[in-house]
């Protein structure tokens, strides 16, 4: 299965490298999730890489996506005006993006080192979720700034991403970049970055990068927002189902996607006082699992390490403690590809959440399961973050009969339980109970030609 999987791509590799471009995305004919031109469910798994442009050279770059496009991932998340004083210090050539720190002027040179990473990603089948400007270059709010954004010139300075990446089909623009604004000029500033980034856009996706907690339909519901992001955070409190819940109550109907969860290797809840437990791979796979069986159409995953690129010659944001290329091999971000393998075997994109699935006491807490259902009842995968007993109503599948299978999402690996008449009442215990003790259970139509995968 390994070598069989790395040949397909390096087949999509050599396809790409050759000219032939990714599809562009939209938004399905349900309005919840995000397909290519051809209506084929796109899978976003992001990872968030917001420093990568600013610090990295380019045979890093090529390190990294090489790094992520074999583990599975299909999006990169980056900034071009980046947090961390992106506007005057330079790149790894020495090159600041802006002549003047005028956003109407752009500098060939920094930008020719966006247009690399940007066809490096592309050969290796990579979409790029790309921010015009972190937030602090219109709202300092602890950032460094400078802030250098007017309704009018963030306006122009979108329309030149548009019309210098009008024929880029793998970029997805976001703007905002963890900011909430606090009055008219700040939220003119991204009305008008919006418009911009439209005029030559060619229908390319645009969302909103919110602060923590919150979603991008919290501040804006504009017919620009094709989809809705949030950043649940780095909190092990927070429910991430509820931002899709949440998000399914506004209308008009949009995708919503997670685009900024807990970081693995990162200390939770860091900014209060005190000592503070370190987030890791149990905290990604319960977040990612929580969020797209809730509905989700995508989840990204972040490092501390890696957002930052971190390496013991730079400043550690926020207690980095890993140098990035190390940390690229942290579980967590291995992990991910499990989560995307058992999903893409599914129809997942006509699942539904139905938490009315579970017969068992489900309480709102860390051990919170969560279970989706097919649209033609015919599967039904379930998720239990620390190992809780699972009982299901296998009357609400289609067939009188039900294979029922665990799929251990720390190695992709899954195992047959039992068949069920759809009339049996069976109770589903993991054999390990506590944190990180995660598992997947999934119930299949016992004819289906669907193949668990992992299966022993």
């Amino acid at each position: 299965m390994k070598v069989h999987s790395l040949l397909l791509f390096f087949l999509l590799v050599s396809r790409l490298s050759n000219g032939q471009q990714l599809p562009q995305l939209k938004i399905s004919d349900n309005q919840r999730y995000l397909v290519t031109q051809n209506d084929d469910p796109f899978f976003w798994l992001g990872d968030t890489a917001w420093e990568l442009i600013h610090r990295l050279n380019r045979e890093e770059i090529d390190l990294y996506l090489a790094d992520r496009a074999e583990k599975g991932f299909t999006i990169i998340q980056t900034v071009i005006l980046a947090e961390l004083d992106g506007i005057n210090t330079p790149n790894a050539y020495g090159d600041k993006p802006l002549i003047d720190n005028d956003p109407t002027k752009l500098n060939e040179a920094y930008f020719s080192h966006v247009d690399y990473f940007l066809n490096k990603a592309e050969e290796l089948g990579l979409y790029v979720v790309l921010l015009p400007a972190w937030g602090d270059k219109f709202q300092l709010r602890g950032g460094s700034g400078p802030l250098i954004f007017t309704p009018a010139n963030a306006q122009t300075y979108g329309e030149l991403l548009s019309q210098r990446y009008a024929d880029r089909s793998h970029i997805i623009w976001v703007v905002g970049g963890d900011r909430t604004p606090t009055d008219k000029t700040q939220r003119n500033i991204i009305i008008s970055m919006a418009k911009g980034l439209q005029k030559n856009g060619q229908g390319k996706l645009i969302t909103f990068h919110p602060a923590g907690a919150k979603k991008a339909t919290d501040t804006f519901n504009e017919d620009w927002l094709d989809f809705d992001m949030f950043q649940s955070g780095h909190d092990r409190r927070t429910k991430e189902y509820e931002f899709i819940r949440a998000s399914r109550k506004v209308q008009p109907i949009r995708p919503v996607v997670n685009g900024e969860p807990r970081y693995e290797n990162i200390p939770e809840r860091f900014w209060e006082p005190g000592e503070h437990v370190w987030l890791d791979d149990a905290d990604v796979r319960a977040t990612a699992y929580w969020t797209m069986l809730s509905g989700a159409a995508g989840y990204t995953y972040g490092c501390n390490d890696i957002w930052q690129m971190y390496e013991m010659s730079r400043e550690p944001i926020v207690f980095a403690r890993t140098g990035w290329q190390e940390s690229l091999q942290l579980p967590g971000s291995r992990q991910m590809q499990y989560l995307k393998n058992l999903l893409t075997v599914f129809p997942w994109q006509e699942m539904a959440n139905d938490q009315g699935l579970i017969l068992n006491d489900n309480p709102e807490d860390q051990k919170h399961i969560v279970a989706a259902i097919g649209k033609e009842k015919d599967f039904l995968i379930a998720y239990t973050p620390q190992g809780r007993p699972i009982q299901l109503d296998l009357s609400r599948m289609s067939s009188k009969q039900v294979a029922s299978y665990w799929y251990n999402p720390r190695s992709g690996e899954s195992i047959l339980i039992d068949k069920y008449s759809s009339s049996d009442a069976p109770t589903f215990t993991p054999w390990a109970r506590g944190r990180g003790s995660d598992f997947v259970l999934i119930l299949l139509d016992s004819k289906s030609s669907i193949v668990v995968p992992g299966l022993k």
